[in-house]
């Protein structure tokens, strides 16, 4: 890209240059995920304004700039030393200086210190501005192309790195009727893998390596998943996006319970009314009540 450099930053100048650029102030900067092309012109501007550069990796990041021929003095923030470099970013901004924040890759304040940053900023008093840009999350949610999916959906990032609690919070994300969003690091993809087969026929969205030249994105149940990783080495290399799909309305009514909890719930019904078969059903598995009763609804429905 460098190349056609001079003309790229002639180009932000004059779609951004417009726009009130205040001092004193933290710009939250997207940055590409994989694409150097990816990059907004917004962005470039602000790059090329603010007297500092905080981020994750210098050497990453001075690379970063260096593709789009900026040279900007940088300042680690990272989860070892936040504390004290965002103390060191708001003397700059008390000084009057801009200052941009970026991650390793794409919008910054998600899965990277830059959350506490800003925190720290917010309580200070001083100004925060986010420059948006590439996203994975919504990179993959663009084609996961779900039919009767409204849009909504719950943003689980990482999970724990304890299998116990992991496992729990799998369990958690079966019982969930919404989308939802996970990011998951190579080394630990094929545990999720096996952890995600618990959900059985449940669609999965997966992406991988988005943006880059090795990108894909395949679509399959969640108990394939583990499956499709083992049918090439390349499959379990780079960095990942899934998206769990909805439940259909059907399946939400009939909870996806495993089959204890319905044999339970079944048992309960049989004897018990309703409302209170479900709350010794709920008592008994630890599912959620509400997830019961919309199940126990219709059995009773199909019944009569």
């Amino acid at each position: 890209m460098s190349a056609s450099t001079p003309s790229l930053l002639q180009a932000a100048r004059e779609a951004a240059a417009h726009q009130h650029y205040p001092q004193g102030a933290l710009y939250m900067v997207a940055t590409p995920i994989g694409n150097l092309a990816d990059i907004g012109l917004r962005a470039l501007q602000v790059l090329s304004l603010v007297d500092t550069v905080a981020c994750e990796d210098t050497r990453h990041t001075a690379s970063l700039l260096q593709g789009y021929g900026l040279h900007k003095p940088l300042l680690a923030l990272h989860e070892h030393n936040e504390a004290e470099a965002a103390q060191t970013v708001l003397q700059r901004l008390r000084e009057g200086q801009r200052v941009a924040y970026v991650s390793d890759a794409g919008t910054p304040g998600v899965s990277d210190p830059g959350a506490r940053l800003v925190a720290a900023v917010n309580a200070a008093g001083l100004r925060s501005v986010p420059v948006p840009g590439a996203s994975s999350i919504t990179a993959l949610l663009s084609v996961a192309g779900h039919s009767g999916w409204d849009g909504r959906f719950v943003f689980a990032g990482f999970l724990s790195s304890k299998a116990a609690e992991r496992q729990r919070e799998v369990r958690e994300l079966g019982e969930d009727p919404r989308a939802c969003v996970l990011l998951e690091a190579p080394h630990r993809i094929e545990a999720l893998a096996k952890e995600l087969a618990t959900l059985g026929a449940r669609r999965l969205t997966v992406g991988r390596e988005l943006t880059k030249q090795f990108e894909e994105v395949a679509q399959l149940a969640a108990e394939d998943f583990a499956a499709w990783l083992q049918t090439g080495a390349h499959r379990t290399r780079g960095e990942f996006v899934l998206m769990v799909h909805p439940l259909a309305p059907e399946e939400a009514a009939d909870g996806t319970m495993d089959a204890a909890t319905s044999r339970t719930l079944d048992l309960l019904l049989a004897e018990l009314p309703l409302k209170t078969a479900v709350r010794l059903c709920a008592e008994i598995t630890g599912q959620p009540r509400n997830a019961l009763y919309d199940a126990a609804l219709a059995r009773r429905q199909v019944s009569e």
